[in-house]
């Protein structure tokens, strides 16, 4: 006969033995995360380069996150469709049952799922969407990628003091456009400049034409542009060139979505000379970028890694650096908790994760295109550290 006390320590061992099976059950379950991005349509590569970024840091750690095989879920939201963006995620929280959303492609994207994020209680890590108020719009927003606000300042107060007393600009009518049209008047005249005109182009499909024989006309010093990187800062450049504005002595500035790495071979020579503000650059002077750029190129052929890629990258890292901290819970209060004031050094220079807005703080870089070894490369050559968004002051 076995003595109660023995029998009791034999079934207390057996439960414990069941217990510890069950959190290593919970420790394994996978950790889904799904991506809403644009991988079809005029803004397939910012889809691209997004998920090069994630599933090179993806690589890098094994495919683990704190115990947890990370299984990545990724929807097209086809670029500017909000409705698509919503339904994609209705998808991915009820049917995918992730625990984590991520990417965002574009600021409809973002706008449209945040309240699905603070419904589900859902993280959601923003890789690209840059207008201001995306982070207010649901508790369980982070965003890794930047504001337009963020890199618009910088360039205002470079142009004001280099000289530059007289601006035109020309952005995007949407919420980014807006933000980087309004950031840059209120810095460039608060340092002494002047906007001597305004325009607001179509999101999709503009003509430049008008525009650009209007900025001729107002005779400025500068244009200062921002519209959607891509097929349309192609055209810019390259009706910009044909109507001799450069000639006429106007100068281009801008957010460094214009000259991004993506797209720089394909805006050619006409690039040269633009000065522009970022947060990240192909050429940035770092042994992390140079790693990073080295590991990107073996394993995206013909690709050049562009800020959007490492936003995927850094965003994948946030995931991974917050698990730690909470070891490996994904619940959504306790990750949010957990995000808040994370600092980590990425490829583009030292972020953390403002507690406050949930926002990224990070360096902006002035950069100057110029032809290193035959190839078009944003070089930086000033720098304004732990810049916040102005946006919300």
């Amino acid at each position: 006969m076995t003595h109660p006390n023995k029998r009791f320590f034999l079934s207390t061992l057996g439960g414990a033995a069941l217990l510890a099976l069950g959190l290593t059950a919970h420790a394994a379950e996978p950790l889904k995360i799904g991506m809403v991005l644009p991988m079809s349509g005029p803004f397939a590569s910012y889809g691209k380069q997004i998920e090069s970024g994630a599933r090179l840091y993806l690589a890098q750690s094994g495919g683990v996150f704190s115990g947890r095989k990370v299984e990545l879920i990724i929807k097209d939201d086809t670029g500017v469709a909000p409705e698509i963006s919503k339904r994609a995620a209705q998808e991915l929280v009820v049917k995918d049952k992730v625990d984590i959303l991520a990417g965002f492609g574009l600021t409809p994207s973002a706008f449209a799922v945040a309240p699905i994020a603070t419904e589900a209680r859902k993280p959601m890590v923003v890789m690209n969407a840059a207008t201001s108020a995306i982070t207010t719009k649901s508790d369980y927003i982070l965003r890794v990628s930047h504001t337009l606000p963020q890199v618009t300042a910088p360039i205002a107060s470079w142009a004001a003091k280099n000289k530059i007393k007289k601006v035109f600009t020309l952005v995007a009518d949407f919420g980014p456009g807006l933000d980087a049209a309004a950031q840059f008047k209120k810095t460039f005249t608060a340092a002494g400049g002047e906007v001597v005109g305004e325009v607001r182009t179509p999101v999709k499909s503009p003509d430049f034409a008008p525009f650009l024989q209007k900025i001729k006309d107002a005779a400025p010093e500068a244009v200062f542009l921002f519209v959607p990187p891509g097929e349309q800062t192609v055209a810019f450049i390259k009706g910009f060139a044909e109507r001799d504005l450069a000639k006429a002595g106007i100068r281009i500035i801008a957010t460094g979505d214009l000259s991004d790495e993506d797209i720089l071979d394909s805006l050619g020579d006409s690039a040269l000379g633009v000065v522009n503000s970022m947060q990240y650059a192909e050429s940035h002077n770092s042994p992390e970028n140079k790693a990073y750029t080295a590991a990107f190129a073996k394993a995206n052929p013909g690709m050049r890694p562009g800020y959007m890629s490492v936003a995927g990258f850094d965003g994948m890292q946030l995931i991974a650096k917050t698990l730690e901290k909470t070891s490996g819970d994904s619940d959504g209060d306790k990750f949010m908790a957990a995000a808040k004031g994370l600092a980590w050094t990425s490829p583009r220079g030292p972020i953390s994760i403002d507690p406050q807005t949930r926002d990224i703080v990070q360096t902006i870089y002035i950069r100057k295109v110029e032809k290193v070894a035959g190839k078009l490369q944003n070089v930086e050559f000033d720098q304004v550290a732990n810049f916040k968004d102005p946006g919300k002051q």
